[in-house]
């Protein structure tokens, strides 16, 4: 990357790439380059954690896909995250991706052509995960195989042909539901196993009603349930985009065993990027899993302007897609995150045993108190509840 501009100069300067921060990729990228070494150090200790007590360790990736990222200006990052040894169990170390990209061709282009465009694209980056010994890897929402039919078709074909000879599995998300009869649309992600076929799918629990983000006027909410899918490589699960915001979503993958979770997501900065770094951390803290966090990139205009009804002036994007895609760990560490402007493929090696390991520090399942959770739940759901409240009895009292 070239040398960011001074950030002093005027924000007009289009030098500094769309989406960048003062021409960095990333806060970690800004920080290392402006701190010194042994601050940097210290900021990224408090910022990232560690892992077994230590840094996450870089994993060095073959030339050839180093090569390919550079010529194709995708971002390329990869780490690994350890668990302790143990005496009676060997490690579980899988290697799992998360593909992170924009749009290939305007809005305005056909559909077929914006999905062609986006598979060609897509396909670079799949090929140097599965060269670089991906087995687990996972899109994110929207622009990487979205499909208005009632079947996968060419896409499942395009993704269950690619490195059938290296054993991999994907998650893929897709539009499904039928477009006329009035059967419901759900927004769906298909898992792919390592033999080419299907296992499963999962539609997304939770549709989001904020501001340009309604998608209720097209999405139905979920009847699937939070299935964990069993792989070659682990338990994985899908918790879809606006999921992220409900707590019990990430819980109840937990509760049916779920080792990683991926949470594809397409999301713009001003709504919700300050809780981006968070909510899956404390998902894989609070779950003893790992979760692969993963944000479109890119700024997408439409020809015909359109507001939130907020009262502010019509608009013709939603604002900038902040990529940022990153993992985090059952032990409160994680990885830097991707680029925030550009595409990018983040990899990390992880041993599944640490989950295990952080459910028997932590105790978190011996000491929750699910009845009284479920009956509060029950409570809560009927039309006379009434909050459990104590005021105090001198607080409406009148002065004498």
């Amino acid at each position: 990357m070239e040398k960011p501009q001074d950030p002093e100069k005027e924000n007009g300067d289009t030098s500094i790439p769309d989406g960048s921060i003062y021409g960095y990729d990333s806060l970690h990228t800004l920080l290392s380059a402006n701190l010194k070494p042994h601050i940097f150090q210290e900021v990224s200790r408090l910022l990232l954690g560690l892992n077994c007590g230590k840094a996450l360790k870089l994993i060095d990736l073959s030339k050839s896909a180093k090569a390919i990222s550079s010529e194709h200006d995708f971002d390329l990052q990869a780490f690994s995250f350890e668990a302790d040894k143990e005496l009676l169990r060997e490690p579980r170390v899988v290697r799992v991706g998360l593909i992170q990209n924009s749009v290939a061709l305007p809005t305005t282009a056909h559909f077929l052509d914006q999905k062609r465009a986006i598979f060609q694209k897509v396909k670079l980056i799949i090929d140097t995960a599965g060269t670089s010994g991906v087995n687990i890897l996972c899109l994110q929402r929207r622009g990487g195989a979205n499909l208005l039919s009632p079947s996968m078709g060419n896409q499942h074909n395009f993704f269950r042909n690619l490195h059938r000879n290296i054993t991999w599995s994907s998650s893929v998300q897709s539009l499904r539901g039928m477009l006329t009869m009035g059967i419901p649309i759900w927004n769906t992600a298909v898992i792919i196993g390592n033999n080419g076929n299907i296992i499963g799918k999962h539609r997304k629990n939770h549709i989001p009603r904020v501001g340009d983000f309604n998608e209720s006027t097209y999405y139905m909410e979920g009847n699937t349930g939070h299935p964990v899918f069993e792989t070659a490589y682990g338990k994985i699960a899908v918790n879809i985009c606006y999921g992220r915001h409900h707590p019990l979503n990430w819980l109840a993958f937990g509760l049916n065993g779920a080792e990683i979770v991926f949470n594809p997501s397409a999301t713009v900065g001003e709504l919700s990027e300050p809780m981006w770094p968070i909510e899956a951390r404390n998902a894989a803290i609070a779950n003893s899993y790992f979760v692969g966090s993963i944000n479109r990139v890119g700024t997408e205009t439409f020809p015909n302007a359109f507001t939130s009804g907020d009262g502010k002036p019509q608009h013709n994007d939603f604002g900038h897609f902040y990529g940022s895609s990153h993992f985090s760990a059952p032990d409160a560490s994680c990885t830097p995150s991707l680029s925030r402007y550009k595409d990018g493929l983040m990899i990390a090696d992880m041993d599944l045993n640490l989950c295990r390991q952080l459910k028997d520090k932590w105790g978190f399942r011996m000491t929750a108190r699910y009845e009284l959770y479920a009956e509060m739940l029950a409570k809560y759901r009927k039309p006379d509840f009434e909050p459990q409240v104590i005021s105090d009895p001198l607080l409406h009292k009148k002065a004498s």
